[in-house]
């Protein structure tokens, strides 16, 4: 339920444009979990955590989270942007390259500010210009880093880690993937994109955020105990930030454990993502789903803005994504899947888009005409 900011007045929508995949924000495991948290540890704890802001549930959820990414350790920052910042800037020195991936999250564009990084993007996920770039940096003194994302928020396409891994480990160098979107979904048991390209021990650095599928706040990096270690000192984004509340990990603990023992959840997130597949080819998009991200690209000539108030006006709470954000010829509307939709809430998702490209495209027309 929203206040409609036309009418002023409460209005029910159906929300697709949430990254709450398997639910998790409102789960009733997770809620109880965290009313025991707020009795048990209050609601913060006034530190960093080098400082005194690091306890035992810290530390439980650091284990968790690098058992869930099969590494030797993790490390907690306060967001998901703090966890890319803070491992960028502090890994990255003179003398060693980094090769990322064009459409790499803002976040890890401006840790590569930071750091004053020798930086070169190559196009979104094409594995010949990598492979170029990293046969021209095989010379380089320092190390040699490649940034990728496992799920890429904007257009739902994943890397091709089965690709990039074992490309990244032929050229000796250190594979860092933001799995933001993909951890706790992709793959099996939710360990994330590595998990479902079954690359797990080929990539050297996860970066994940508690944002996305865990529906609160805060990061982390999954790495080698000597890298989190060094992070641990040296990623300033961490030092100088509170600790995260407890009733935060608290909440990342019982996500953790409903993933585990629900693994239905992720099955039926994979079901939808098939179900609205079909749906969207029926209607003509020429799309193929890999994750819950959806991207329908409008046409230039479709006033976005006003297709965005059409869905409004149904109950539709859709992501519109427009200029300056993206190029105006890659304006789109961005569709984010719930464990929890139904099949009559994508039905009636599917009878919106319909109508929708109906509509505007007869006004384009008429316009033509």
């Amino acid at each position: 339920e929203i206040i409609d900011p036309f009418t002023k007045h409460k209005k029910r929508m159906l929300m697709f444009g949430s990254n709450n995949y398997l639910g998790l924000a409102n789960h009733p495991f997770v809620r109880e979990q965290v009313k025991k948290a707020i009795d048990k540890f209050g609601v913060g704890i006034g530190g960093p955590p080098l400082l005194n802001g690091y306890t035992n549930l810290y530390r439980e959820l650091e284990e968790n989270l690098a058992s869930l990414k099969h590494a030797e350790d993790s490390l907690l920052f306060s967001s998901g942007y703090a966890a890319n910042v803070g491992l960028v800037s502090a890994l990255i020195n003179h003398g060693d390259k980094v090769v990322y991936d064009e459409y790499s999250h803002a976040s890890f564009c401006d840790g590569l500010r930071m750091a004053k990084a020798d930086a070169i993007s190559f196009k979104h996920n094409d594995m010949n210009e990598l492979e170029s770039l990293l046969n021209q940096n095989n010379s380089s003194s320092g190390e040699t880093f490649v940034g990728v994302e496992g799920v890429y928020s904007m257009d739902g396409d994943l890397a091709p880690l089965d690709k990039v891994a074992p490309l990244c480990k032929k050229n000796n160098t250190i594979l860092i993937v933001d799995d933001a979107h993909g951890t706790g979904v992709m793959g099996e048991t939710g360990s994330g994109t590595a998990e479902h390209f079954e690359v797990d021990e080929l990539v050297d650095i996860t970066m994940g955020t508690f944002s996305k599928t865990f529906g609160v706040c805060g990061g982390f990096i999954s790495a080698s105990k000597p890298i989190i270690n060094y992070l641990r000192f040296f990623a300033r984004s961490h030092m100088f930030s509170a600790s995260l509340p407890p009733v935060i990990i608290t909440s990342v603990l019982a996500g953790l454990k409903v993933i585990k023992n629900q693994l239905e959840l992720i099955k039926t997130l994979n079901e939808n993502i098939k179900y609205i597949s079909k749906g969207l080819k029926k209607l003509g998009f020429n799309i193929n789903p890999q994750s819950a991200i959806i991207a329908l690209r409008v046409p230039e000539t479709m006033n976005i803005r006003e297709a965005a108030y059409h869905f409004h006006k149904a109950g539709i709470f859709v992501n519109s994504i427009e200029y300056p954000a993206v190029p105006v010829n890659q304006q789109r509307f961005r569709i984010s899947l719930m464990a929890t939709h139904t099949k009559e809430d994508i039905n009636k998702l599917l009878t919106i888009i319909e109508e929708v490209w109906i509509l505007f495209n007869r006004e384009i027309k008429l316009k033509a005409s």
